[in-house]
């Protein structure tokens, strides 16, 4: 069920379109040759991904800290439910209300207002990052919260006896023992991104679009199904790539910090 999807595509990458569209098959490395004209789609998802992880890494991490450490037991489930609550309400509907409130009538005419000046928010890199972070937030949150969540609190008060200062602890102890949280949510978040197509389209309006968005316009606008697998076949690759890479860095880190513990 994964595999096949994955050879097909791969197959029909070295086709041809047919004259009414679809596929005709064929072996043919034209489709890789032409990757070319979609290399702004790859490049704003390059940059715009790993951005957007790492917004929502910066603003998940205080947020997952203050619920697994600092927040009060009896409103932690509260809280916690309070970060699902906009998985409730289709990412469509939460998408248009930030095309209102990042649109003409929204903060542009309120800073406008203020004597600002005009201020365009809609259709630029700003407002797809802003999509990102508050789409994919929670799914941040929450492997970060459970690592930090199932931390052993005696660990820091060991620290804290032996006269470790607070900052010292959070660097020694609690960041190293959350990495695993970290980790998981950055891929998840990643690999997600990777193949975005709805925030980009409608917060990015055409100016601002992804892989996926070029994936949805071969596919079912310009109906080129070979060259939309190949489109997919490299992005594919880029996505192992990356992920290989960055599995690799976190494992040799881990390792790194077990070392220096051990010394």
């Amino acid at each position: 069920m994964l595999i096949l999807p994955l050879v097909v595509v791969f197959v029909f990458s070295f086709g041809e379109r047919g004259p009414a569209g679809g596929y005709v098959p064929a072996f043919s490395l034209e489709n890789y040759a032409n990757l070319g004209a979609r290399w702004t789609a790859f490049k704003n998802t390059l940059t715009l991904a790993p951005v957007g992880t790492l917004l929502c890494l910066i603003i998940a991490y205080p947020l997952a800290y203050f619920l697994a450490m600092r927040a009060n037991p009896r409103w932690r489930t509260l809280l916690l439910v309070l970060v699902i609550v906009p998985f409730w309400t289709s990412i469509l509907i939460r998408t248009y209300a930030w095309i209102f409130i990042l649109g003409g009538k929204g903060i542009p005419a309120f800073l406008s207002a203020l004597g600002l000046g005009s201020i365009q928010l809609i259709n630029t890199p700003f407002a797809v990052l802003t999509g990102i972070v508050y789409g994919y937030l929670p799914l941040m949150i929450f492997p970060i919260y459970v690592s930090l969540e199932r931390l052993d609190k005696r660990l820091l008060e060991a620290s804290s006896d032996l006269g470790c200062p607070p900052w010292r602890g959070f660097l020694s102890v609690t960041l190293p023992l959350s990495m695993p949280g970290v980790a998981t949510g950055c891929m998840l978040v990643f690999i997600l991104l990777m193949g975005e197509f709805l925030i980009p389209a409608m917060l990015g309006g055409g100016k601002v679009f992804f892989v996926g968005n070029a994936l949805v316009d071969l596919f079912l606008q310009s109906r080129n199904w070979a060259f939309g697998s190949a489109v997919a076949v490299a992005l594919v690759f880029v996505m192992l790539v990356t992920v290989t890479a960055y599995m690799r860095f976190t494992r040799r880190w881990a390792g790194a910090r077990d070392e220096v513990s051990l010394m």
